[in-house]
């Protein structure tokens, strides 16, 4: 089973983007706090790149923005590119397929 459920802040604004053949997506970073507090009663958190597709990029980018809570569920996908110099990256990231609020929404 690959399943993953993420409480955390969003790191920046998401952007859509289109694919070539049109398809909307919207890479996010969420920071999920850890369990427990640093040596210095600091509470870290880990930075985790998230992509999210059609509706739910659509959802994401119009209700949430930098420094926003939000859930998602969705799994870990892996991918891979070359580089204008032919050097191979591996890249690990959750796929967003459901987002909610975990917060209600201001009304400033």
């Amino acid at each position: 089973m690959n399943k993953v459920v993420l409480v955390g802040t969003l790191a920046k604004d998401p952007e859509i983007r289109l694919t070539s053949n049109q398809t909307q997506f919207c890479n996010f970073t969420l920071a999920v706090d850890r369990r427990f507090k640093d040596s210095n009663g600091q509470r870290q958190a880990d930075f985790i790149g998230c992509v999210a597709w059609k509706q739910t990029a659509v959802f994401i980018q119009k209700y949430f923005h930098k420094g926003n809570r939000i859930g998602i569920t969705g799994s870990i996908q892996t991918r891979s590119y070359k580089d204008d110099e032919g050097k191979e990256h591996y890249i690990t990231e959750v796929l967003a397929e459901e987002a909610e609020f975990v917060e209600s929404q201001s009304t400033d």
